[in-house]
């Protein structure tokens, strides 16, 4: 089922159920995917409704940091329960032990194909992580592919 559908779903159970805060996240999502589609005058596919979905986990997460510096725990706990809403409606998060061997298989194929990787070829190997990725459907922190790449090419 697509995302977007999926969404739907949720905000429709969220209204039956009298549940305001998942159901403004849920709100604020759809929004926030039709916004993309406009922009991009197409729907979305999933892998592109996944990166959005990202991006809005990764703005709660920065003003939940803000939050609590500022001495405002309300706001930051309710932009974590947002988070947590969100969540649900990404693919599987990838955890290290299933990420370093795409690592170690990109860089396999990369030098198979002629390539010879230092420390300076990280854009190229973690593209090709991203890629790879992608193609096994789950999602992955960038910061976390970027150390294991780091650590690969150290070798």
């Amino acid at each position: 089922m697509p995302i977007l559908d999926e969404i739907n779903a949720g905000i429709i159970t969220a209204m039956k159920a009298h549940d305001d805060l998942p159901l403004q996240t849920l709100r604020m999502v759809k929004s926030a995917i039709k916004s993309k589609e406009i922009d991009k005058r197409a729907p979305l596919t999933d892998a592109e409704s996944v990166q959005t979905l990202t991006t809005l986990i990764k703005q709660r997460r920065e003003s939940a940091e803000a939050f609590t510096k500022g001495n405002r725990p309300e706001l930051a706990a309710k932009e974590l329960e947002e988070i947590t809403i969100i969540e649900r409606y990404l693919p599987k998060a990838a955890g290290n032990d299933e990420i370093i061997p795409l690592v170690a298989a990109a860089r396999a194929e990369l030098e198979a194909a002629g390539t010879k990787l230092t420390p300076r070829d990280m854009g190229t190997l973690m593209k090709a992580v991203q890629a790879k990725i992608a193609a096994a459907q789950l999602r992955a922190d960038g910061k976390a592919v970027s150390e294991l790449v780091k650590t690969e090419l150290a070798k």
